[in-house]
This record gives structure tokens, C-alpha cells and sequence, in this order.
């Protein structure tokens, strides 16, 4: 079952490709038909996902492990992509903007195919993460990273289509408030992971809070996206400031995901392959 799983995990990474391309060229040849056939093969490309992540969850139960798939880079990377496409979805549901696909989907596929690059075995937990706030704690994280990313890519669309020439144009308007709407959801679900993190480390160290880097950066990012939203209800930032900062939110997040477990050992040295 968890070769079955790995073997839709590549199927899944090349459909997510599939449909950025579908959205790309619905962008430059402003065709419906591309639209629809990037979304349906979007919303496929999710269920599948979807049903991977079980199938890998069943196996590790299978062979006497038995946890959740988000204790590693390889698992975190799959469940981050899934989280972006909920997300991406989400917003397309409720504003048909299909492109805005053009900017998100990219970043799911590229996660997955950084996960393609990392050994994908199942693999014991390790004694610290051997805890039921583990999934919550994840979950809430990733879910905020996935806001923080499609600010950034509804941010990069604001720059690259040109809106930030014609500010108040009902579009430039529509996504100013789309970029607003994933920070605040983003903002609350990192808030909750650190939260969920710190009660975690206390059962797993004894302690709720002891400036680990991936701690630290965590505050830094979380600091930063709380500027971003004061300067929104204090000084009124919207349209290009707010395009550019969710840019500048975003390079935090990947720093603190990536930079922290690659470049700085710590407490959460785990969560790189091991």
C-alpha cells in the first residue's frame, strides 16, 4: 500500500503540472475551455491526493507504526501541497477568478516535486513526536502556511497583470480583498499552530516556549503578518503595499519551513528527512 501510495504521489505531482499549464494558457488565451478543463483535472488531482495521504496513513498502520503522514519533510511537503489546492479551490469556488490558478496551483506542484526529490519510506516516530497534539499542531500550521502562499500568489498576480496601475478598478479591488481574506485566515491558523505547537513542547521538553530557531523564525513570521494586518486597519495599506508585503510574508514563511531545517539545527532538526 505504500508503494501504491508513492506511485500516485508522482501521478498526482504531474497532473498538478497539467493544470498549471491549463491555467497559464487560460491566462494568455483567455479561453473558457482551458478554464474548465484546468479546473476539473485541479479538483481530480486533489481527491487523488486525498486518497494517497490515506492510503499512506493506513500503511503505516499496517506495518506497526501507526501515525499520521506529517512527521517528515517528504509527508509535510505532500500535505502542504494538498492544504494550497483546499485553499486555491476554495477561492475559485466562490469567485470563479480561474486566473488566479495561474499563480497558486505552480506552488502545489512545486511542493510536491520537491517531495519527489526526498525518500519517501515510512519511517518510526521519533519520542518527541510521539504526542496527540502532533496532528493539530500540523495541521493548523500548514493550513496557514497554504493561506500565507495563495496571498502570495493572488499578491504576484496583482503585480504581473498590471493592477497596481488602475487601483480602484473593480478587479485590482476584488483581489486587494483576496489577499486581505488569506492573510487574516492564514494569520488566525499560524496563531493556533503556535499555540498548539507550545502546549507540544511542553509535553514533549518540559517547556511551552525555549527560542529553538524554528520557534524564533515562527515569531518573526507571525510578527510580520501582524504588521501587515495593523498596517491594514491603522494606515489603510491595500493594493500594492499589500501585494508587495504578502510577497515579503511569504519569503518568511519558506524561511522559517525550509531555511530553519536545512540551515539551522535546533529542537526541530526532525523535520527535515529523518
Amino acid at each position: 500500500m505504500e508503494a501504491l501510495s508513492n506511485q500516485i504521489l508522482v501521478a498526482v505531482t504531474f497532473a498538478f503540472l497539467a493544470a498549471s499549464v491549463l491555467y497559464l494558457c487560460h491566462w494568455a488565451f483567455k479561453s473558457k475551455v482551458f478554464g474548465w478543463a484546468a479546473s476539473g483535472v485541479t479538483w481530480a488531482s486533489l481527491a487523488v491526493l486525498t486518497l494517497a495521504i490515506i492510503l499512506r496513513w493506513v500503511a503505516s498502520h499496517q506495518m506497526g507504526i501507526g501515525h499520521a503522514p506529517f512527521s517528515n519533510l517528504f509527508e509535510s511537503l505532500v500535505f502542504f501541497s494538498w492544504t494550497i489546492a483546499v485553499i486555491y479551490l476554495i477561492i475559485e469556488s466562490t469567485t470563479w477568478m480561474r486566473v488566479i490558478g495561474a499563480f497558486a496551483v505552480p506552488l502545489a506542484f512545486l511542493s510536491m516535486l520537491y517531495a519527489l526529490t526526498l525518500d519517501p519510506a515510512i519511517k518510526p516516530l521519533l519520542p518527541a513526536l510521539k504526542s496527540n497534539w502532533l496532528i493539530a499542531h500540523v495541521i493548523t500550521c500548514f493550513l496557514g502556511y497554504a493561506g500565507f502562499a495563495v496571498s502570495a500568489a493572488l499578491g504576484a498576480m496583482y503585480l504581473a497583470t498590471g493592477l497596481s496601475k488602475d487601483p480602484a478598478s473593480p478587479r485590482a479591488l476584488v483581489l486587494d480583498n483576496l489577499i486581505y481574506q488569506t492573510v487574516v485566515v492564514g494569520f488566525i491558523l499560524l496563531t493556533a499552530g503556535i499555540v498548539t505547537g507550545s502546549i507540544w513542547a511542553n509535553s514533549a521538553w518540559g517547556t511551552y516556549w525555549s527560542w529553538d530557531p524554528k520557534e524564533t523564525w515562527s515569531l518573526i513570521t507571525w510578527l510580520v503578518y501582524a504588521s501587515l494586518l495593523h498596517s491594514r486597519f491603522m494606515r489603510g495599506w491595500q493594493g500594492k503595499r499589500m501585494a508587495v508585503f504578502s510577497l515579503v510574508g511569504f519569503a518568511c514563511v519558506l524561511f522559517t519551513y525550509f531555511g530553519v531545517n536545512l540551515l539551522l539545527s535546533g529542537l526541530h532538526s526532525y523535520a527535515t528527512n529523518g
